[in-house]
């Protein structure tokens, strides 16, 4: 059967162009024109282990205590992209060196830097991929388990083993050949899920009225419980229920990251915008954090909103740093052993990157979550299969240092995110 879609290593010139325009966005895995919201291509990630279901490789961004997810730290060949802009004619002097411009978070996709816990594509989130980015998050919380009792802040990892089991669950489940037996181990998986999904929104939540530092650990396990569980429905193609599940887990997973992004951000957010942070940390960056929130905003509307605050984190900086939350400092663990006389702020100042790199980091998994919809709404509007959807692989060979895979429908498709 052909499929109204061209599968392609390439990033086409009208795409680059409308991107570099800001005709087009990427939205997690997807590209939409900005005006009509209609997704115009799906980015996969593509290897030999991810086409066969292994985990990928993943790059760690390290943390202490302020955790940093790793993530699929996905880059863009500088080929590939030296190929597009070769063919752009005169925008190249527009877009600049892309590849250096991407590794800034400046480029076109923006790819690079916001690591995120989950893959660009739901088709990539195999039961393998999902088992790896669950140990790795257990393993983080691990490392700093011990630090964190010092305190008496408990971490209960007991039911990461019970997570693990229901993934083994449903691979076995999906291996069997009978039909019956595969749909009646694929329910038991589910309903372990459905337990997770449960557990980790409790945790999530404790953690966030806490206002802890490892609140970000918990909302990503939350987010790889309702994929495992969507998964599964995917495998049984039972494509509006699995949409059903997505859409419950965007609002569920969203409100709770809208917190902790509060959090984060401080009382004064004009603090990630100080003189000492230029080039760790730009207007930019903070505006792509506010657009999450609120869309219509742009960088002049962002300054606008913290001209005052950035007069007054200027002016008693103290204040700012006594109301600060223990997620982005805790002097319990952060400023053991100094004397009482000790300027902190300069300490502080130093981990601000970081924390912005989590805020990033949080908010590109969540759109990398939502998006996932788009592809089930995808599968139902082209009339086929997941396992067909599964398959689609590029006809051209696979250029030296091509990651990713662009998966373009014949026409634009309307598609809504939940949110």
């Amino acid at each position: 059967m052909s499929l109204p879609v061209t599968v392609t290593f390439m990033l086409t010139d009208w795409i680059a162009k409308g991107l570099a325009d800001g005709t087009f966005e990427r939205v997690g895995g997807v590209i939409r024109e900005v005006a009509s919201k209609r997704v115009i291509t799906w980015l996969r990630e593509f290897s030999p282990s991810a086409s066969r279901g292994l985990p990928i490789t993943l790059d760690p961004i390290n943390g202490v205590i302020n955790l940093i997810v790793s993530g699929a730290n996905v880059a863009i060949s500088a080929k590939g992209f030296s190929d597009v802009n070769n063919r752009l004619g005169g925008i190249e002097n527009q877009l600049g060196n892309i590849q250096q411009t991407l590794q800034l978070t400046q480029g076109m996709l923006q790819i690079t830097t916001a690591a995120s816990v989950l893959s660009l594509g739901v088709s990539v989130m195999g039961f393998a991929v999902i088992a790896q980015r669950l140990k790795e998050v257990e393993q983080r919380l691990q490392n700093v388990e011990t630090l964190l009792n010092k305190v008496n802040h408990k971490i209960d990892r007991s039911f990461y083993a019970n997570f693990r089991a229901a993934i083994e669950l449903a691979v076995n489940a999906f291996t069997m050949t009978k039909l019956e037996n595969r749909r009646s181990s694929a329910l038991q998986a589910i309903n372990r899920f459905l337990e997770a999904e449960h557990i980790y929104a409790d945790y999530t939540d404790a953690e966030i009225e806490q206002k802890s530092q490892i609140a970000s650990e918990y909302l990503f396990t939350l987010s790889l419980a309702y994929i495992s569980e969507a998964r599964c429905y995917l495998e049984l193609e039972e494509h509006e229920t699995a949409l059903r599940r997505f859409q419950e887990g965007a609002r569920v997973i969203r409100s709770r990251i809208q917190k902790y992004v509060d959090i984060l951000l401080t009382s004064n957010p004009a603090a990630y915008l100080q003189p000492q942070l230029k080039g760790h940390i730009d207007l930019r960056r903070l505006t792509n954090i506010y657009q999450w929130i609120d869309p219509t905003l742009d960088e002049n509307s962002v300054f606008e909103m913290q001209r005052e605050n950035l007069f007054q984190v200027l002016q008693d900086p103290n204040k700012w740093v006594e109301s600060l939350p223990t997620a982005v400092w805790d002097v319990r663990i952060d400023w053991v052993g100094k004397a009482f006389w000790d300027d902190p702020k300069p300490e502080i100042y130093s981990r601000l990157p970081k924390i912005l790199a989590t805020l990033e980091a949080i908010i590109e998994t969540n759109r990398r979550f939502e998006s996932y919809q788009t592809e089930i709404q995808a599968i139902s509007q082209l009339g086929i299969s997941f396992h067909e959807w599964l398959k689609l692989t590029p006809t051209e060979n696979q250029p030296n240092g091509a990651e990713l895979m662009y998966i373009i429908p014949s026409t634009s498709l309307q598609i809504s995110l939940s949110s």
